[in-house]
Order: structure tokens, then sequence, then C-alpha cells
């Protein structure tokens, strides 16, 4: 039991995490491993990334997309603020995982308060994924079609 909260940290910041692990090649709709698949538990996020782009991907291939300098400055702006973000949710998680660790910790476990810190815990993951999603809206907004266009190339969409 000494273990709970380091495996519920582990498992929250995997699950905050999980829309930023794109793989190079996502599944598109109607493919195998796409949305429609079952037993898919990320169908929808892994879908959700095919049309956007990961901060590492466009610094890889900043040269080969000609990334513009005001470009490359609005997107570093848009990680910084991000991380602060994020930094400042992480702090909250930690206190939230904490909280339900230690209602999870008893003989026996009031079930309705240990599901609302559930919720309260959701709620700040929730937050991370919205801030992710935000970020990679902002880095796709700050590119061009063409540049779009080459970025799906590199990493096997169209």
């Amino acid at each position: 039991m000494k273990h709970l909260p380091r495996l519920l940290m582990g498992f929250t910041l995997f699950a905050a995490t999980a829309l930023g692990a794109q793989l190079p090649s996502t599944p598109r709709p109607g493919t195998p491993g796409g949305p429609e698949s079952p037993g898919n538990p990320r169908a929808a996020e892994d879908w959700l990334a095919h049309f956007l782009f990961p901060p590492e991907l466009v610094m890889q291939q900043q040269q080969a997309i000609a990334l513009k300098p005001d470009q490359r400055t609005a997107i570093t702006q848009a990680i910084k603020d991000f991380q602060g973000k994020v930094l400042d949710l992480q702090w909250q998680m930690q206190e939230e995982t904490q909280h339900l660790a230690d209602l999870l910790n008893k003989p026996v476990v009031d079930q309705v308060a240990a599901l609302a810190q559930v919720d309260k815990l959701l709620g700040v993951e929730r937050e991370v994924k919205r801030a992710h999603m935000g970020l990679l809206i902002q880095i796709k907004n700050q590119l061009t079609p063409a540049q779009q266009g080459k970025l799906s190339e590199v990493r096997g969409g169209s």
C-alpha cells in the first residue's frame, strides 16, 4: 500500500500526457488501428493527432518546411506558455493524487469522498489535455498549408 501514491501519480501522468504521445505515423479512420478499431483506447486521440503537429516534429523539420523567424518565435512563445501552465497543473495534480491516495489508504474507503476526489483529479487531467490541444492548435495555425503538407508527408500521413 505504500507504493499507492507513486502508482497513482504514474497512472495520472501517463493518462494526462497520452495525447502528446503521438507516433510518427498516425492511423486514419477506416485503417487498421484507426478510430473504428475495437479495443483501441487511444483511437479518438490518435485520430485528432492526425491533423496536428507536435513541436518536436516542427523543430526537427524547420529547415525542410522553411520555417520563418516570426513563426519560430510565435511557436516558441506558445510552448513556453504551455510549459508554465502545465507545470502549475502538475503541482495541482500531485496534490489531488495525494488526497486520493490518502482516501484509498484506509481499511474502509469512503466511496463518495473517493469518487469526488477522482472527479477533481480528472478535472486537472482534463485541463492538461486541453492545454496540450491548445498548444497543438496554435502551432498548426502558425504554419502555412504548404508547411502543413510537408509535415504530413514527413510523418507518413496525407
